[in-house]
């Protein structure tokens, strides 16, 4: 791809408005908020942010009496449900005449191509045609129209038809039939048409299902000393340390430094644990013999469940600890495996549940809520969400000899993750399907991620393995306005090794609808995450760690529900790789500093302009402004927030109207170079050959020698204003010192008023009165030492 992009490419970047035909404002039940029922009429979940998509639903209850096999003696039955084309099948029963099956097809309107629907009730059998049982045929016209919050249409039973129409086949089926629309409390669970071409195993994955994340909590493990510790070898003392493990998490305290058989450590080790809790705590107290051999000392297993809950910063309780210890070998002959307990170990140890279990980036945190329920707030808003369709996706996998995707999304904010539907073998897939989170922080961000389903086809392995990125939207809820209906279209933007690429655009409508104004302005002044973050904060180091295990955590969890949210796609969510080095993110974040200095340049370039009079009229007005401020010094605050009020008011006209989304020009992603993108796709460790490792390393080691210089640059004018009154150059600080003592004299004799107003019309003096040589402080603050002398 050629990194300089056309302006047609950045157009396609951007974001879109689009009209979509909203559906009107549905009822849908409550939604319970921290404390109970919301009340309110505007807490009301409503199927509004989607497009109305009516289905045809039928659902199959069960079934009596049927009529068994004269050569088999028995019956197999199962339910295929037929709408023109389209057919879905439930799973079938082993030697039962009344079997239950509990399932809902539903049958889009738009594709419906017959007049009937065909219920049919067949008897597998495994060699040959299956066997006709009966059948039940639906009118179309005749079907009833249902639209929540009318009750659920109650089943029926129906008497089953022979081939020919006729009521004379032994049996009856349990059935209701219905038109309604993605509102029905029958919809995600449904089998859809759009998923018609997918059997077995794969018919799980393409349906629609709300995940919960594990409720995470910090396990501190204060690991205080041990009593009676002996080594193998009686004659020498033991140096021991602690090991403790809860999963796949490994810790050690430092080693003991004294030999004794009652070491002391005092050290704190953090874990990650999920609720509910599966592992527990596994300490094992070891001997250091040599540094390639460790020797086992003893050993405890603690189940998690029996420590205390800790919900702020008070003690906990000690205990102590009993650890299974096993015979030394030969000298005790067959007592060697019996186990004994002597060695004892002390512990702290609580459940962290004042903090709040980072999981995902501090960027693009969805929550910050702390564990323990107790000390959550009542929510201050409710975000409603509709995941309207996807268009001009590109083929994701090869099918049959031609390219197709199977789109889902997936959207996580807080602890509650969605998953749409699998619209499969269509580049323009329609969800529209709505969701709702309560909010508890406005300053929050909502990550919808767009996928390729690759495990569909039955009990088959998919050749690709993993569900591939198609893009993802971010959207940080502080950027909206309260009860206001957004609807865009957002390019979905994949950075990959061959260079930036739209995959196509997502189509989302939204709402942020505030309950409580008040509340929401008082969170504004207060900490975003937790008070424990600041009042016991964690070091860089533990929270990069500790968020390393909760996403494993995480990912694992939500691996194991049904259908899985597979780990390609919890990690794409949680940003997994944003530690990661790049050469392009590292170019991005110095020109975000870069501007972020633009306004102070701009203003600093002003000032030049009017100090060397390129416009004599605005020169002349400074100085009126320069002589009213010194003439009524109390008019100085009072002008500087009048400006900057008046400045905001200004802006206001120009405010953003769509909220923010990937920059691709800030991200430098456009002109970024081939290699340098090869690099940052490449492996950790690295997969490459040595001399392109090499050509590497020597590029990040010019840019951090770049990078060195401006900080050494920085460091030495910090060092050179120490150096005034550190006596480091004797004849400087004199002269400092004795220019103080005359400035604090003058000082005093002088009104304030005259030494504002003469260092004023100096700074502003007429460029006749200018010199292009340095001025004598810059002279004397260059000549100045700094410890750069003293360097290597």
């Amino acid at each position: 791809m050629n990194p300089q992009a056309t302006p047609n490419h950045q157009d396609d970047y951007k974001l879109k408005d689009t009209h979509p035909k909203l559906g009107e404002r549905w009822p849908h039940g409550g939604m319970r908020g921290g404390g109970g029922w919301l009340s309110s009429e505007r807490a009301t979940s409503t199927y509004d942010l989607v497009e109305q998509m009516y289905y045809l639903y039928a659902r199959v209850v069960k079934a009596k009496d049927l009529p068994t096999n004269p050569v088999s003696g028995s019956c197999d039955p199962y339910i295929e449900v037929k709408l023109g084309n389209y057919k879905g099948k439930t799973q079938h029963f082993e030697k039962r005449t009344s079997p239950e099956w509990h399932q809902v097809f539903a049958f889009s309107k738009e594709k419906i191509q017959s007049s009937v629907l065909e219920v049919f009730v067949r008897d597998r059998e495994m060699v040959g045609r299956d066997d006709y049982v009966g059948k039940v045929v639906f009118d179309m016209n005749e079907v009833p129209t249902r639209v929540p919050p009318d009750s659920p249409l109650a089943p029926q039973w129906y008497r089953l038809e022979d081939r020919r129409g006729n009521r004379k086949v032994k049996g009856e089926i349990m059935l209701a039939v219905w038109m309604g629309t993605q509102a029905d409390e029958a919809f995600p669970e449904a089998w859809h048409s759009d998923a018609a071409s997918v059997s077995g195993e794969g018919v799980f994955s393409v349906r629609s299902k709300v995940y919960v994340a594990p409720k995470l909590w910090y396990l501190r493990v204060n690991v205080i000393e041990a009593q009676d510790v002996e080594s193998h070898d009686k004659s020498q003392l033991p140096q021991v340390f602690v090991k403790a493990n809860v999963g796949n998490q490994i810790l050690k305290t430092k080693l003991c430094p004294n030999g004794t058989t009652s070491p002391f450590w005092n050290e704190d080790l953090i874990f990650v644990a999920a609720e509910p809790f599966e592992e527990q705590l596994v300490l094992t107290v070891e001997n250091k013999l040599s540094p390639a051999k460790d020797e086992l000392v003893g050993k405890a297993s603690l189940p998690l469940t029996q420590f205390e809950r800790r919900l702020d910063h008070r003690p906990v309780h000690s205990q102590w600890f009993k650890l299974e210890r096993f015979g030394f070998g030969a000298l005790e002959g067959d007592k060697r495996h019996e186990l004994k307990f002597s060695t004892r170990v002390h512990l702290r140890a609580c459940l962290e549940g004042a903090y709040h279990v980072l999981d995902e980036s501090t960027m693009y945190v969805s929550d910050t809520r702390p564990t323990a329920r107790q000390l959550w707030k009542q929510p201050i808003g409710i975000l409603e969400v509709g995941i309207l369709s996807a268009q001009g996706l590109l083929p994701m996998k090869t099918k049959d000899g031609r390219g197709t995707t199977d789109a889902y999304c997936v959207a996580k904010y807080g602890l509650k993750w969605v998953r749409t539907r699998t619209i499969t073998d269509t580049f323009s897939p329609k969800w529209n399907e709505q969701y709702t989170w309560e909010v508890y922080d406005p300053c929050t961000v909502i990550t919808l991620g767009v996928f390729d389903n690759c495990h569909l086809g039955g009990g088959e392995k998919p050749v690709a393995g993993k569900d591939s990125r198609i893009g993802k939207v971010r959207i940080r809820l502080s950027t909206l306005e309260t009860d206001r209906i957004y609807t865009h279209s957002y390019p979905l933007l994949v950075l990959q090794p061959s260079g930036l690429k739209k995959m196509g655009e997502l189509q989302l409508a939204f709402r942020f609808t505030c309950l409580s104004l008040a509340h929401t302005i008082y969170l504004y002044g207060h900490p975003l995450l937790p008070k424990m973050h600041y009042l016991h904060p964690f070091t860089v180091n533990q929270l990069d760690s500790l968020r390393y295990q909760a996403m494993n955590i995480v990912t694992v969890r939500l691996g194991r529900a049904e259908p899985p949210l597979r780990k390609e796609v919890v990690e794409y969510m949680l940003d997994v790789d944003s530690h990661m080095w790049s050469m392009r993110r590292s170019k991005a974040n110095f020109f975000r500093i870069v501007s972020l200095f633009s306004g102070v340049i701009s203003m600093s370039r002003w000032l030049g302009e009017v100090c060397h009079w390129k416009n004599p009229a605005t020169s002349i007005l400074v100085h009126v402004l320069l002589f009213i401020l010194i003439c009524y010094p109390e008019l100085i605050l009072p002008t500087i927030f009048l400006y900057m009020f008046l400045i905001g008011i200004w802006n206001f006209r120009f405010r953003p109207r769509h909220p923010p989304h990937m920059d691709t020009k800030l991200s430098w992603a456009e002109a970024v170079h081939p290699d340098e993108l090869d690099e940052e796709f490449d492996t950790f460790p690295t997969s490459k050959q040595q001399d392109v490792v090499r050509m590497r390393y020597d590029r990040i080691r010019s840019v951090a020698g770049r990078i060195q210089t401006v900080v050494g640059d920085m460091a030495t004018q910090g060092e050179r204003f120490q150096a005034l009154l550190s006596w480091r150059d004797p004849r400087a600080s004199s002269l400092f010192i004795v220019f103080c003592l005359c400035a604090a004299i003058a000082l005093y004799v002088t009104p304030f008023k005259i030494v504002v107003l003469v260092a004023g019309l100096y700074f502003l003096r007429h460029p006749r009165f200018r010199s292009k040589m340095p001025s004598v402080p810059s002279n004397f603050f260059r000549r100045l030492p700094a410890r750069a002398d003293s360097m290597l």
